[in-house]
């Protein structure tokens, strides 16, 4: 092969390399969220609920707010041992292209290129680690509110946004939006 299209295939491989990276990176964040629901259902059987709800899931109750009827609970969220393998072979197959590529480049140097793929295990580890972190999960349960009618409550819920999916989705709240 000519040493442009080498140049090239390197150059492009090392954007998805990069592109990798932050992938990797971007399984870690942060994803709070603020969501708004209505319920038809009274104050204090609406609180018990939400409250059981989080303790079945094995939230802890922090904090019952100055307010009545604001929750604070705190869980660990738990990796996903899916992601941690599809980081991992992601690494990999990424370790092999670049290792590939520079084997190519540079002819002398191959069998050091190839130990590249050892590293690949550091992607699921640096998942692992990081995505292993307490979540807190804010509530506040009004009983009027600008986007609801008299005989609705309003919720407030400040949390990660699959557990605000889950809320929702487990007990049939209806957004406020």
């Amino acid at each position: 092969m000519s040493t442009p299209v080498l140049s090239s295939t390197f150059f492009l491989t090392l954007l998805l390399l990069v592109g990798l990276v932050f992938f990797i990176r971007a399984s870690v964040k942060d994803r709070t969220q603020v969501a708004q629901f209505v319920s038809p259902l009274p104050e204090e059987s609406l609180v018990g609920q939400l409250r059981q709800y989080f303790l079945q899931r094995t939230y802890v109750l922090t904090d019952q707010g100055n307010e009545p009827n604001q929750l604070a609970f705190e869980g660990i969220v738990r990796p996903s041992i899916f992601l941690a393998i599809f980081l991992t072979s992601l690494a990999a197959i990424a370790a092999l292209c670049i290792a590939l590529v520079l084997s190519i480049l540079f002819p002398a140097l191959s069998g050091l290129f190839w130990g590249l793929i050892a590293i690949a295990p550091l992607a699921g580890l640096f998942y692992w680690r990081k995505a292993k972190r307490p979540e807190t999960v804010l509530l506040k349960v009004e009983s009027a509110g600008p986007k609801c009618t008299p005989d609705q409550r309003l919720i407030t819920v400040t949390g990660h946004r699959d557990e605000i999916f889950e809320l929702q989705r487990t007990l049939a709240l209806v957004s406020a939006e």
